[in-house]
């Protein structure tokens, strides 16, 4: 995991892996939704990164469920991302 001195301003590569989904987050997924926008990803590739904050030995996902569950669906374990300053949920 690599953390970059300045929040929000940077998009970077991160696995899919190292990014943890709280629990409220993976329950507000809605299967339709990942469906469209994995067909989105695969015509355009991914427009929006993630936004993630840092945790203790990860990423915990702040904004971005659907993209990475698309993503998963398209078989990709790379997710474009932006470090975010944000409150423990």
């Amino acid at each position: 995991m690599q953390a970059w001195g300045v929040f929000g301003m940077k998009s970077f590569e991160v696995s899919i892996d190292e990014i943890y989904v709280p629990a409220g987050k993976r329950k507000a997924i809605s299967p339709e939704r990942v469906e469209a926008l994995a067909a989105d990803i695969l015509e355009k590739g991914q427009v929006t990164p993630v936004q993630v904050r840092l945790g203790k030995e990860r990423y915990v996902l702040i904004e971005g469920g659907h993209r990475i569950e698309a993503l998963k669906a398209l078989g990709e374990d790379i997710v474009i991302a932006r470090l975010v300053q944000a409150r423990k949920h």
